[in-house]
C-alpha cells in the first residue's frame, strides 16, 4: 500500500474520461484510498470518446479482481461475453482461417516444445492443423465455453479467457466505482495548461468555466490529442506507419443475428486494404474496418463494412483517423500519458485496454513523491516502450507473413522492410523452428506459434532430438492428444449456456479457476 508522507503526492489530476481515464481513476482510488490523496478527473460531455475498444485480453480479469469487482456483476453491467481467442480469416491466403487462442498448443515433452513435434509430423505429410491440438481453439470452433480448471494436470487448465465488453458501459461502471471511492469529476474542457517557469512541470490546468485545477501529478487520458503530453510538453511522436500503414477505421455496431450461435472469440477478417473486426456482445455485435487510406477511400471502406453486417445498423458510421506509433516519452516531467495519448497500435490483437492497464500498474509500481525522481519516469518509459515495441513487431508479423498478392496493399506489406529484431526472429523460426523467448512482453511462445503456423510460415527444420522418434510413434501420440481434446470439449457447455448463467442475479463472485495466462 502506498503511504502518505510529508512530500507525498496529495493531488492527482486526470485529464480525460473514457476507458483510460476511468480505469486510471478506479485503480488510483483503490490503491491511494488511505493516503489522503485527492483525485480529480476532468472530462467534457461535449467531447466524444473513441469507445470501440471492446475486445480484451485475459489480463483484464486480474485488474478487475484487484479492484474487488464482482465478475458476474461486471459482465451484466457491460453486456459482456467470453472470449477464448481471435480468429484470423484470409491472412495467409484468401480462404485461410486460424485461431490465435488464449492457451497452449499441446505440452512440451522431454524439454522439447510441442510445435517441433507438429512440424516434424507436418513435414512428413500429416496436414492436421496445429489448432486441433489446442483446447481453446477446438472449443471456439464448437462455440463451447467453460472456466479453466484449477487442476494443472487437467487439459481444462491449459487456457485462459477474456471478455468482449461495451467499452462505454465499462467506463460508466468504473466512474460509479471511482466516485464511490472519493474521485471528484469536473465537467469541462481544458483550455489552458500552466507550467512552472523553471522546471516546465505542469502546475494547473484551466477549464472553460475559468476554474484552475491544481495538481502535483497529471495523467493525460485526452486521447489522440495528447493535450498535456504533446500540446503542452511537446514530447514528440515516433511514427510507425511504414510498418503498420493502416491509418483509418470506421465502426458500426449492428443487431445480432438470432440464428447464429453465440461464439466465444473475436473475428479479424483480412480485406483488400486492411481488415474487419467482429466482436459479439450480449446485446449487439461490434463491427469495424481498419484500412489504409493510400489504398482505399473512406466511402469504399464504409461500403465494404456495411455489406458485411449481419444485422441492422444501430448507429451511424464512426470514422477514426490515427497514426500508428508512440510518444517518445510516455512519462514526461510530472505528466504520465495513458491510453491513446501515449500512442496507438491498431486493435488487431486487442491490446488497447491491456496497454492502459499495464501503464496504470507500472505507474502504481513507480508512484513518485512530489520531487518526481527521474529514476521512476525513466524506468516507466523503458518498460512501456519495450512492451509496446514488442507488440508492434507482433502486429507487423500478421501483415508481412502473408502469401497474398491480390492487391497493392498486400503486395506492399508482404515485401516491406522489417525492423531488424523482427527480421531476426522470423528468419530464426523459418530455419530452425525456434521461437525467441523473453521474460517481459505480452505475447509469449504460443502466440507467435499461432500466427507463424496459421499463416503458413512452416519451419524447414525441427529439433534434431526428435529424430529418435519414429514418424509412426509421433503420429500416434498426436492423434491421442487430439482425441483427448475432442472428449474434453464435448463435455463443455455451450457459450450461450455460459452467458445465460451471467444473467442469474444469484451468480456472484469469481469462479475458482487456474487464472493462468496463455496456458502459463
Amino acid at each position: 500500500m502506498i503511504e502518505n508522507a510529508n512530500n507525498a503526492i496529495n493531488k492527482v489530476v486526470i485529464v480525460g474520461g473514457g476507458t483510460a481515464g476511468w480505469m486510471t481513476a478506479a485503480a488510483l482510488s483503490e490503491v491511494l484510498s488511505n493516503t489522503g490523496c485527492e483525485i480529480t478527473l476532468i472530462e467534457s460531455e461535449q467531447i466524444g470518446t473513441v469507445g470501440v475498444g471492446e475486445a480484451t485480453l485475459p489480463h483484464l480479469r486480474f485488474f478487475n479482481q484487484r479492484l474487488g469487482i464482482d465478475e458476474p456483476e461486471f459482465m451484466r453491467a457491460v453486456n459482456a461475453t467470453y472470449k477464448l481467442g481471435i480468429e484470423f480469416a484470409n491472412w495467409g491466403q484468401k480462404g485461410d482461417s486460424y485461431i490465435h487462442p488464449f492457451g497452449d498448443f499441446g505440452k512440451p515433452q522431454n524439454n522439447i516444445a510441442f510445435h517441433h513435434y507438429w512440424v516434424k509430423s507436418h513435414l512428413h505429410g500429416n496436414k492436421t492443423p496445429i489448432g486441433d491440438f489446442s483446447l481453446p481453439v477446438v472449443a471456439s470452433q464448437q462455440a463451447k465455453f467453460d472456466f479453466p480448471a484449477q487442476d494443472l494436470n487437467s487439459l481444462l487448465s491449459t487456457f485462459s479467457f477474456a471478455y468482449h465488453i461495451d467499452a462505454g458501459l465499462y467506463a460508466k461502471y468504473l466512474r460509479e466505482y471511482s466516485e464511490q471511492r472519493g474521485v471528484t469529476r469536473k465537467e469541462g474542457k481544458v483550455i489552458g495548461v500552466n507550467q512552472d517557469a523553471e522546471t516546465g512541470f505542469i502546475t494547473s490546468v484551466e477549464i472553460d468555466d475559468g476554474t484552475q485545477i491544481e495538481g502535483q501529478l497529471f495523467i493525460d487520458c485526452s486521447g489522440f490529442r495528447g493535450l498535456l503530453i504533446e500540446q503542452a510538453l511537446e514530447t514528440g511522436y515516433e511514427d510507425w506507419q511504414h510498418w503498420l500503414p493502416c491509418d483509418r477505421a470506421v465502426a458500426i455496431p449492428c443487431a445480432a443475428n438470432p440464428n447464429q450461435a453465440s461464439i466465444p472469440y473475436t473475428r479479424a477478417t483480412a480485406d483488400e486494404a486492411g481488415w474487419r473486426w467482429r466482436i459479439p456482445l450480449q446485446h449487439r455485435v461490434g463491427n469495424g474496418h481498419v484500412y489504409c487510406s493510400d489504398f482505399m477511400s473512406d466511402e469504399q471502406a464504409e461500403r465494404t463494412l456495411r455489406t458485411n453486417l449481419e444485422g441492422e445498423p444501430e448507429r451511424d458510421a464512426n470514422f477514426l483517423r490515427f497514426t500508428t506509433g508512440r510518444r517518445k516519452k510516455m512519462w514526461n516531467k510530472n505528466c504520465v500519458a495513458i491510453g491513446l495519448s501515449a500512442g496507438f497500435l491498431e486493435p488487431l490483437e486487442s491490446t488497447g485496454i491491456h496497454l492502459i492497464q499495464l501503464a496504470i500498474m507500472k505507474l502504481i509500481e513507480f508512484f513518485p513523491d512530489q520531487s518526481i525522481d527521474p529514476a521512476f519516469s525513466d524506468e516507466f518509459n523503458r518498460v512501456m516502450q519495450m512492451e509496446i515495441e514488442r507488440i508492434k513487431d507482433f502486429l507487423i508479423l500478421h501483415y508481412n507473413a502473408t502469401e497474398r498478392d491480390d492487391t497493392e496493399f498486400w503486395n506492399y506489406v508482404r515485401t516491406m522492410s522489417l525492423p531488424d529484431e523482427l527480421q531476426r526472429k522470423m528468419e530464426l523460426f523459418e530455419r530452425t523452428g525456434h521461437v525467441v523467448k523473453y521474460q517481459e512482453g505480452l505475447f509469449l511462445e504460443p502466440s507467435w506459434i499461432a500466427v507463424y503456423l496459421g499463416q503458413r510460415k512452416i519451419p524447414r527444420a525441427y529439433d534434431p532430438r526428435l529424430d529418435a522418434l519414429s514418424i509412426d510413434q509421433l503420429d500416434a501420440q498426436l492423434e491421442k492428444l487430439k482425441q483427448s481434446i475432442v472428449r474434453a470439449v464435448n463435455g463443455m457447455p455451450s457459450h450461450s449456456q455460459a452467458i445465460k448463467q451471467i444473467g442469474d442475479p444469484a451468480n456472484l463472485g469469481w469462479k475458482n479457476t487456474s487464472m493462468n495466462l496463455y496456458g502459463h
